[in-house]
């Protein structure tokens, strides 16, 4: 049986495929006899960490990403590193479209005006948000998030346009990114934290979408430049965003906090019970995969 080091929380039941397979709980790198990782997908697994585990065969990632997991160093080592995202789509693709609906109709701004005490009201004239029904919906990548997004918003009648690197042979495909930008009425981002996405929407790219354009991002923060994002926000050259991720988290930067019409998440995209019990569980399902040998 394998020695296995369970560097995240333990849901009820999550573990159960690994069966008889001996289990350790500590941080990554913190048992030296460890042959596999299940860790979460914030996890930092550096080069360090790895090189504390002489006998580390596989890293589990309990979720779809694996940019914490220093993948060069794992590659040199013949360390596999499978993820576990299948389960977590229709979750997160929820948050996404919460996110859009919530930062294109002001819905924080409103609470707040209805919380601060300064409500005085129905107007005729509000701090009117944007429609969401019909509007222009761009998807940067086309992932199972992505089309799961792309398929809430047919029941908002949007038009759905999406770009990746490649033609996807589906409707909607736009091969310029510049130009979905410049169509895109609700913008929401769906790329992998990669060397070719980091900062793929940059203060150029920001200054491509309309002054009434919302942006949302519930990929990985630093495919945005945040301090540009703060600064169309700030400077009215971009109507609102919806963000759950960010470069430096847990640290938020401050200017993007203090930045007008946001809606700013805490990484929930995925928190509902249900869907981290299945991240964990598909984790452990793929190191026990691994030991017997199965695809």
């Amino acid at each position: 049986m394998a020695r296995i080091l369970i560097a995240t929380p333990v849901l009820s039941g999550s573990l159960d495929p690994l069966g008889a397979h001996r289990l350790i709980e500590g941080e990554p790198g913190s048992d030296a006899g460890a042959q596999a990782l299940i860790c979460g997908p914030t996890q930092r697994v550096d080069a360090a960490a790895q090189e504390r585990m002489p006998r580390l065969r596989l890293i589990a990632v309990a979720g779809a990403g694996s940019d914490a997991v220093d993948r060069d160093a794992a590659r040199a080592r013949g360390i596999s590193v499978l993820t576990a995202g299948a389960g977590l789509v229709e979750t997160t693709a929820d948050i996404a479209f919460g996110l859009i609906i919530a930062a294109a109709r002001l819905m924080h701004d409103a609470e707040m005006t209805l919380r601060g005490g300064s409500w005085q009201g129905w107007r005729f004239i509000e701090d009117f948000g944007r429609d969401v029904h019909g509007a222009t919906l761009g998807l940067v990548g086309f992932g199972s998030i992505a089309r799961a997004v792309a398929r809430r918003a047919a029941g908002f009648e949007m038009q759905v346009l999406h770009h990746t690197r490649n033609p996807t042979h589906q409707p909607g495909w736009v091969e310029d990114l510049d130009e979905l930008l410049a169509v895109s009425e609700i913008l929401s981002i769906h790329v992998p934290l990669q060397e070719s996405t980091h900062g793929l929407i940059d203060r150029r790219r920001i200054g491509l979408l309309r002054p009434t354009a919302v942006l949302v991002n519930t990929a990985r923060g630093a495919v945005i430049d945040e301090e540009a994002l703060a600064d169309a926000l700030i400077e009215g050259r971009l109507f609102a965003a919806g963000l759950d991720v960010y470069e430096d988290e847990p640290a938020v930067s401050p200017r993007l906090l203090a930045a007008p019409r946001t809606v700013l998440l805490p990484h929930v995209g995925s928190a509902t019970l249900r869907t981290r019990q299945t991240m964990l569980r598909d984790a452990a399902e793929n190191v026990r995969r691994f030991f017997e040998q199965e695809p």
